[in-house]
C-alpha cells in the first residue's frame, strides 16, 4: 500500500504512550485510564509510531485517514488549562489563565 496522506499526533502527559502491533493495523494507548484503550485502523488506514508520544496515521483515502486520526484524538482531546491531551502535531492550544490567588 502506498501512502499518499499522513496525519500525524502527539500525545502530551505524564506517562502518556502508544504502541502500534500487527503490522499497522491495532493501536494501544496509555491515557492515564485505567485500562489500555484500543483502536483497529479500518482496511485503508495503517498506524505507526515513531516515538512512544508520536502517532503517524497514514493511507490511501483522505476522509478515512483524518476520521481515524479524529477517533483517535476524541478519546483525550487537549484540555485548555494544561494543554495535556492528544493533539495534532501542528496545532497550537491557547491556555487560559487558572484562577487567581487574592491577596
Amino acid at each position: 500500500m502506498e501512502a499518499k496522506f499522513f496525519r500525524f499526533l502527539k500525545l502530551v502527559g505524564v506517562g502518556f504512550k502508544a504502541r502500534s502491533e500487527s503490522q499497522g493495523r491495532e493501536l494501544f494507548l496509555k491515557l492515564g485510564y485505567s485500562h489500555e484503550v484500543q483502536f483497529t485502523a479500518p482496511p485503508a488506514v495503517r498506524v505507526f509510531c515513531f516515538k512512544p508520544n508520536i502517532i503517524c496515521c497514514t493511507g490511501i483515502d483522505k476522509d478515512r485517514v483524518h476520521q481515524f486520526a479524529g477517533a483517535v484524538r476524541s478519546c483525550k482531546p487537549p484540555e485548555v488549562y494544561k494543554g495535556k491531551g492528544i493533539l495534532y502535531i501542528d496545532e497550537v492550544i491557547k491556555l487560559k489563565p487558572g484562577k487567581k490567588q487574592k491577596k
